[in-house]
C-alpha cells in the first residue's frame, strides 16, 4: 500500500498561525503512520491516523481547501487500514465519505485534486466486496471522470493507469473463477478508461481486447461478437507493427471460424443420438413383462 500524497500549500498561512500548527501536527502524525503501514502494523498506524483526525477537528475553517485536501489524504489511509484488517463495512464508509470531500474539491480545482478523484475510484475496485457495487460506482461516477478528461494532465494520465491494471486484474481474476459475464464488465471499463487515456488505440489496448475476445469465447453465444472484436482491432494491431499480437489474432478468428464449421455436424449428431435412445426407451416401454396378465376392467368390491 502506498499513500497518496496531496501537494498542500501551507504558505498561504501565517507561520505562526493556529491553522499552520494543526495542519504541521497533523502531517507529522500522518508520516509516523505511513512509517507504520510500510511495516504492517496497521492498528498501530489506525491509532496514528485517528490521533491526526482529533488533531483536525481542532482546524478552525472546515470549508478551507487545505484542511479538505489532508482530511482526503486521511480517508485515503483509513479505508485502506481497516480493509486491511479485514473490516470492510468501515472502510467502504470511508470510501463514500472520501469521495463526497474530493467532489467539492474537484469543483474548486479539477487540475489540483482531479487524479485524487481517479485514484479514489481505482481503490474502490480493490475494498468493494461487491463487484455489483464497484461497477455501479465507477457507472456514477462517470460524469466527473469524463470532465476531468477535458482538462487532461500528467497527474490525470498516472493515476487512469492505476485504475485501467486495478479493472484489468480483477476482469483476469473474475474470468478465473469462471464469472465470465462479470469478467467482461470489468474488461469493458477498463478499456473504456485506457482509450480516454490515451485518445487512440494503443498497444495495451489491443492486448486487453484480446483478453476479452478469449472470455467471450468461453461463452458460445458470445462467440459471433467475439469474432467482430477480433476484426475491429486487427487492423490496429497491423498498424502498430505488433506481430505477436497479430498472430494471436487471426488464431483466435480461426479458431472460431473451425468451431462454426463443425458446430452442424456436431448439432446432427448429438440429434441422432438423442432421437435414437428416445426411440429405443418407448420400444421398452411398450413391451409387456413375461407372464404378466393384462389387466382388466376394475374389479368390483360386491
Amino acid at each position: 500500500m502506498t499513500p497518496i500524497q496531496i501537494p498542500l500549500m501551507l504558505e498561504k498561512y501565517d507561520a505562526n498561525s493556529r491553522e499552520a500548527a494543526i495542519l504541521k501536527d497533523v502531517i507529522a502524525c500522518r508520516q509516523n503512520a505511513e512509517q507504520l503501514l510500510s511495516e504492517e502494523r496497521y492498528m498501530d498506524a489506525m491509532e496514528r491516523t485517528v490521533a491526526a483526525l482529533r488533531n483536525l477537528r481542532e482546524f478552525p475553517d472546515y470549508d478551507d481547501v487545505e484542511f479538505r485536501a489532508v482530511l482526503v489524504g486521511l480517508l485515503f489511509d483509513l479505508s485502506e487500514i481497516h480493509f486491511a484488517l479485514k473490516n470492510y463495512k468501515q472502510s467502504e464508509k470511508e470510501l463514500d465519505t472520501l469521495f463526497k470531500v474530493l467532489d467539492n474539491l474537484i469543483k474548486h480545482d479539477e487540475t489540483r485534486f482531479g487524479k485524487f478523484h481517479i485514484l479514489a475510484m481505482e481503490l474502490s475496485t480493490r475494498i468493494l466486496r461487491s463487484r455489483k457495487k464497484a461497477l455501479d460506482l465507477l457507472v456514477k461516477q462517470q460524469i466527473t471522470t469524463g470532465a476531468l478528461y477535458e482538462k487532461v494532465n500528467s497527474g490525470v494520465v498516472a493515476a487512469t493507469d492505476k485504475l485501467v491494471d486495478s479493472l484489468r486484474n480483477v476482469g483476469q481474476l473474475l474470468a478465473s473463477t469462471g464469472d465470465l459475464k462479470a469478467a467482461l464488465k470489468f474488461y469493458a471499463e477498463a478499456i473504456k478508461y485506457s482509450k480516454k487515456r490515451t485518445g487512440r488505440v494503443t498497444r495495451k489496448e489491443i492486448k486487453m481486447t484480446l483478453e476479452m475476445a478469449e472470455i467471450m469465447m468461453r461463452i458460445r453465444t458470445m462467440r459471433p461478437r467475439a469474432r467482430r472484436l477480433l476484426n475491429a482491432i486487427l487492423p490496429h494491431a497491423i498498424a502498430q507493427e505488433t506481430i505477436e499480437l497479430e498472430r494471436d489474432i487471426l488464431a483466435l478468428i480461426q479458431a472460431i471460424d473451425q468451431d462454426v464449421e463443425h458446430e452442424p455436424s456436431w448439432k446432427m449428431f448429438m440429434h441422432k443420438v438423442t432421437t435414437a435412445a428416445k426411440s429405443k426407451f418407448r420400444k421398452t416401454d411398450k413391451k409387456p413383462d413375461d407372464g404378466e396378465t393384462p389387466p382388466k376392467g376394475n374389479d368390483s368390491c360386491d
